[in-house]
């Protein structure tokens, strides 16, 4: 069954080349793209073949060049040309051929996601490593319930303008459905502030994060709703000193191809010990005040 197509991707092509043009506002994914370095430091490995899938800029590579960790590193544009690399069709890679799988901030905006993390997992070498960031959780919210409510007050109903995001733990469902070992998912929040909403709004059509939903309202977008969308975003959403708040969740998906050297699980039954038992022993053993 082919999946949703949540995302007009020839609208994200348009975009990504706005931003572009208008010069990109990197801030999120250059702070993204460093932490990914950061957290891949922590792996005490050298990684010979590495790709990064997706990232909108060579952020990622610069960060991981600059590190020295990885060997061979190449940069796969899901939007690239023409449609691209269209949704469902394979990644150019072989099986087992990647020692390492990155992205920052593209994995929000495909459409079949879980389709793509098992071609993922089939590309990493056994103990292959996959880490990637994306935009989920709870971010732009804010913008979502302003858009909301002003719709509904001035159009007499909602359309989708803000994209679903997933969170930590429908990714960490995902990872485990891909066949990923060990997976990991957390979250990183950022509350940025700007003046006011209208310079968010500008901000994000130069990320090329503007409304790119394949279902959302064709025609242009009502001055009215526009005006009575800044103000409830300034009323429910600004600072003591007139800034306005916006959130944006980072979240961290990690994962590994299966190998016979990492921790596994225990059998049923195969415990020396009940769980009820091992948490009364801590109990005992616990020391007590002074």
């Amino acid at each position: 069954m082919a999946a949703p197509l949540l995302f007009d991707r020839a609208a994200l092509r348009r975009r990504r080349a706005r931003a572009l043009a208008m010069g990109p506002a990197d801030f999120l994914l250059d702070m993204a793209a460093e932490d990914l370095a950061d957290r891949l430091a922590a792996v005490a490995r050298h990684f010979s073949v590495a790709a990064d899938i997706g990232t909108p800029s060579e952020a990622a590579v610069r960060a991981l060049r600059a590190r020295g960790q990885v060997e061979a590193l190449s940069h796969i544009d899901l939007l690239a040309g023409g449609d691209g690399l269209p949704d469902g069709d394979p990644l150019p890679f072989a099986p087992a051929s990647l020692d390492l799988a990155v992205s920052v901030l593209a994995l929000q905006f495909v459409n079949d996601l879980p389709g793509l993390l098992v071609q993922v997992r089939r590309a990493l070498k056994p103990d292959g490593l996959f880490l990637a960031a994306l935009v989920g959780g709870d971010s732009l919210s804010e913008l979502r319930q302003a858009f909301m409510a002003a719709e509904a007050e001035t159009a007499g109903g909602a359309s989708p303008r803000v994209a679903p995001f997933a969170g930590v733990r429908e990714m960490g469902a995902l990872l485990q459905r891909a066949g990923f070992a060990l997976p990991v998912a957390d979250v990183d929040r950022l509350t940025v502030r700007y003046a006011d909403p209208l310079a968010l709004m500008a901000e994000l059509r130069r990320m090329g994060a503007a409304n790119p939903l394949a279902e959302r309202r064709r025609a242009p977008l009502r001055r009215e709703t526009l005006a009575r969308a800044v103000e409830i975003y300034a009323e429910r959403f600004a600072d003591p000193d007139g800034r306005v708040r916006a959130t944006f969740d980072i979240v961290w998906i990690s994962g590994w191809a299966p190998h016979e050297s990492q921790q596994q699980p225990l059998k049923p039954g195969s415990a020396r010990m009940r769980l009820a038992d091992a948490l009364a022993q801590g109990r005992e053993t616990k020391p007590g005040p002074g």
